[in-house]
């Protein structure tokens, strides 16, 4: 096992678009990770939710879930998910507004982070189904670094507006 083998830590990063095609951005991202040298290592399935707020127009969002390990600090490999999110079009305007792609950095190795350009972990992922629910398919054992397991934040929120997508991404 390489020196840099053993540095690699585990991140989640949440993948959310509504815009253009949703399914290609998310791979468009995820070749784009593997491009920067971020290993994946699971990908969940493609699940779908109304656009936020809820009864806004806008249409709805498709969503995953990225587990990926990496040399970066949780800093740096969230200014890459922003440099990539500028690359496949991303354009910032007002707070929940439709978007080509967002990725989110969710957790990165259980760490507690405020840092001016993360926070760690995402400080409005326990109240979204649409990042816990694929979040709990590829890391069902993930527990939130405030000693929450997936199961019992699952169980406080409404997961009727989610679902998956019959199209699993290759």
């Amino acid at each position: 096992m390489s020196k840099n083998h053993l540095n690699m830590r585990r991140a989640y990063i949440a993948f959310g678009a509504n815009l253009s095609n949703p399914r290609e951005t998310l791979m468009m991202a995820v070749t784009a990770l593997g491009e920067a040298g971020i290993v994946i290592d699971n990908l969940s399935s493609l699940w779908i939710s109304p656009a936020w707020p809820v009864g806004s127009d806008a249409p709805e969002y498709t969503n995953a879930v990225i587990a990926v390990r990496t040399e970066r600090d949780a800093p740096v490999l969230m200014q890459n998910l922003l440099d990539i999110e500028t690359r496949l079009g991303r354009v910032r305007s007002a707070r929940n507004a439709p978007r080509v792609i967002d990725l989110d950095l969710i957790d990165y190795d259980g760490q507690v982070l405020d840092d001016p350009i993360c926070t760690l972990p995402h400080p409005r992922m326990t109240e979204r189904a649409f990042v816990l629910m694929p979040l709990e398919e590829v890391a069902p054992h993930w527990v939130h670094p405030g000693g929450s397991t997936l199961k019992a934040l699952l169980a406080k929120l409404d997961l009727s507006q989610t679902r998956v997508s019959s199209i699993r991404p290759t």
